[in-house]
């Protein structure tokens, strides 16, 4: 049972991972994240394609990252996925609807998250292939809202939320947890009010 996850833009694909991706990934991954050796990434790829076929098969929402890949030349320059993404989520404003109160509970949300290739970004392909995985997140899994997450100085990450629409927002509670932040969160189009 492969991952059926397919998406299409106007200059990118997004598919599936595969273990022939593992040297650009490792490469993409270290330029955005950091080092990690080969061995590593290897492992974690690994899992991340037999991930495809397990989530499947338990009828689970397609969490993992995908490859982006340029429509033009078949390059890969980046992923993109949903994860799940555990947070004290009550704690920011957008997340307290009729009054309710600010609490420190963590919650689960479906967490978007993209990472670029140095020499492609500032192009777009960040925010245009986000958008594809919030589209599908939206309208073919119906889920109420997404939310992305950064560190305070990653400017970068934060305008292409600003780009897609999210609410933007501190957490409150300056290193509390320590990742938790800078917030983007986006509603269904489909909710009311």
């Amino acid at each position: 049972m492969p991952d059926a996850l397919k998406l299409e833009t106007s200059r990118l694909n997004i598919r599936s991972l595969t273990m022939d991706d593992l040297d650009k990934i490792h490469q993409i991954l270290n330029a955005c994240f950091g080092e990690s050796p080969l061995e590593e990434r290897r492992e974690w790829l690994e899992w991340t394609v037999r991930n495809y076929i397990a989530l499947a098969r338990l009828h689970q929402p397609l969490y993992g990252e995908r490859a982006v890949v340029l429509k033009a030349t078949g390059e890969l320059i980046g992923a993109v996925g949903l994860a799940p993404a555990l947070g004290p989520y009550q704690r920011l404003h957008s997340f307290r609807k009729n009054g309710e109160q600010e609490d420190s509970f963590n919650q689960p949300e479906f967490g978007l998250f993209w990472a670029i290739a140095p020499e492609h970004q500032r192009k777009g392909y960040a925010a245009e292939a986000a958008q594809a995985m919030i589209d599908y997140a939206f309208n073919d899994m119906g889920i109420r809202r997404i939310v992305a997450t950064t560190e305070f100085e990653n400017e970068a990450s934060q305008a292409v939320m600003h780009k897609l629409g999210m609410k933007v927002e501190q957490n409150p509670t300056p290193g509390e947890p320590f990742w938790f932040q800078v917030v983007g969160v986006l509603y269904n189009p489909r909710l009311k009010g």
